[in-house]
């Protein structure tokens, strides 16, 4: 299984940023695909997940209402649309998979290498 983020980089506080996680190697309708952040100095931390199949989905609460997780089956990619940054948003994003259906926080068992994302103030 391999998972590739990009969209990362600088954005001013208020700004959007679009993330992306193409996957590829196994089939994922039975897998649930998450979107984690690790700042500096931080613990790694659930942003948002999302079931393949489904498409029901599970947010963070410091997220909710301003990020939005979905993907796109044919292409077999996940995003992550961030709007309303903050620059306590900053931090490494991380695109993770596990199976199971249901979206959620926990332990997933694959990971992307991750994508910088920086906003300033």
């Amino acid at each position: 299984v391999q998972l590739v983020e990009s969209g990362g980089g600088l954005v001013q506080a208020g700004g959007s940023l679009r993330l992306s996680c193409a996957a590829s190697g196994r089939t994922f309708s039975s897998y649930t695909m998450g979107w984690f952040r690790q700042a500096p100095g931080k613990e790694r931390e659930f942003v948002a997940a999302i079931s393949w199949i489904a498409g029901s989905t599970y947010y963070a609460d410091s997220v909710k209402g301003r990020f939005t997780i979905s993907r796109d089956n044919a292409k077999n990619t996940v995003y992550l649309q961030m709007n309303s940054l903050k620059p306590e948003d900053t931090a490494n994003y991380y695109c993770a998979a596990r199976s199971g259906r249901i979206p959620g926080p926990g332990d997933y068992d694959y990971w992307g290498q991750g994508t910088q994302v920086t906003v300033s103030s």
